[in-house]
Parts: structure tokens; sequence; C-alpha cells
């Protein structure tokens, strides 16, 4: 058995799993009500099915960026969920163009939609690509009883409820994921402060001047625009928490 996570843990996510369900159940919609006669020149179901692709597609390659920078992945999340909102308000169209409203939070249908609940995730062997398929399409399967094929308003109803959750669920692990960051650090901007701090300590050792303002070692730097672009400083090794200058 593999580890899952070293090889595509995007798959065991929630968020990824119930973005897949949401991608089969919008293209399945499409291909039902959103035909030519109410989508003549097919724009309304080519963003639809664009929307919904992208958000399992985002949470995938946000996950994967997890080790590399924390910044790539929450800003990837962040589009997904973006996403999530725009096919929302595509699903809450379709009700008012039909002269229907959405259900309230009590009604029994958005309740009963609300607590559907996947699945776990398969454990991994090296056949996973055909274990992770055939999850999604067994709960695609199950998700779909909720969905009455022949009731578009029913149907839409019951894609905002599955939109709504999955907003919910990307804010909770965006949240999350700030509050790693701001423990943890990311690989990228933790290499920055690794250059930073090998730099100081050239700094030190060529017997560089110490900042006149906070006392940390200074590295000499050029100017980039104005009159005296070309010309050569020393910048205090803190900035911009520091501003301190001095001539060469």
């Amino acid at each position: 058995m593999i580890n899952i996570h070293s090889v595509n843990g995007y798959m065991s996510l929630l968020t990824w799993r119930l973005g897949n369900v949401l991608q089969l159940a919008t293209q399945g919609f499409c291909r039902r009500f959103v035909d030519y006669k109410v989508d003549p020149c097919g724009r309304l179901r080519d963003q639809m099915e664009m929307a919904a692709r992208t958000i399992p597609a985002n949470i995938a390659e946000g996950s994967s960026r997890h080790q590399t920078s924390y910044e790539t992945e929450l800003r990837l999340l962040d589009v997904a969920r973006a996403s999530v909102s725009e096919l929302e308000g595509d699903y809450l169209n379709w009700l008012m163009r039909n002269g229907a409203v959405m259900w309230k939070t009590e009604d029994r249908r958005y309740v009963e939609v609300r607590n559907f609940q996947l699945q776990d995730a398969p454990a991994m062997t090296q056949d996973y690509l055909a274990e992770i398929s055939q999850y999604i399409l067994n709960e695609y399967t199950r998700f779909a009883t909720l969905l009455r094929s022949e009731d578009s308003i029913h149907s839409a109803c019951v894609m905002i409820v599955l939109c709504e959750r999955i907003k919910q669920l990307l804010t909770a692990q965006i949240n999350k994921r700030l509050g790693d960051f701001k423990v943890e650090g990311g690989f990228t901007e933790n290499m920055t402060q690794e250059r930073l701090s090998a730099q100081k300590e050239n700094a030190l050792a060529e017997g560089a001047p110490s900042c006149p303002k906070c006392g940390a070692p200074m590295l000499q730097r050029t100017i980039r625009k104005g009159i005296h672009q070309g010309e050569t400083f020393w910048g205090c090794a803190d900035y911009p928490k520091c501003d301190g200058t001095r001539r060469m």
C-alpha cells in the first residue's frame, strides 16, 4: 500500500471529493436541462461546466503546491471557492428565470441534502486511479438519488445546497492553512528566510557596518530607479522591517 499523501494527497480531501461530485452533477444537469432552446449559443452550459471543472482542479493544484508555497496553495483554494460561488449564482438564476425561489434552510429537503455524507476515501494502492474514480462514481450515484432528474427546479435547489456546503468547507480549509502558515511558514517563505540569514552571516564575516537604526548587519544594495540609478549604498538586512541606510 502506498502513502496517499506522498502521491496525490488531494484525493483524500473532502472538498476535492465533493467537488468531483458537484462537477458530475453539473454535467448531468446541463445535459438534461440546458439545451439549445434555453441556451442557443451554448454559453451558459460552457460557463457552468467550466466553473464546475475548476473547483476540483484548483483544489488539486493547490494541494499539490502545499509543500512549496502556502501563498500559491491559498490563492488556488480561493479561486476554487470563487468558482463555487459563480456556479451557485448560475443555479440561483435558473430558479428565478423559472419563477422559483430557493428552499429555506429549515426546509426538510434542504436539511436532507445538507446532511448527505460521503463515504470515507478508499485506502490507496498502486491502482489508486482506478480506486478513486470508482469511488467518485459510487458517491455520485448515491448523491444523484437526491436530484429527481425530471425536475430542474428541485435539482437546482439540491445543487445550491451542495455549493453552500463546499464553500463552507473551503473556507474552513483556507482558515486552517492560514493558521498553519502562521506557525510553520511555507517552503518558499522559509527559503527566503534561509537566504536572508545566510546574507546576514556573510555580511558580518566580511565586516559590513551595522544599521544605524536597529543594529542589524547591512547589505550592499543598488539604486534601481531615479537620477541615482546604479549607485550603491548600505541597506539594512532587515528591510522592509527597517529602512536604515548608510552611504558606501
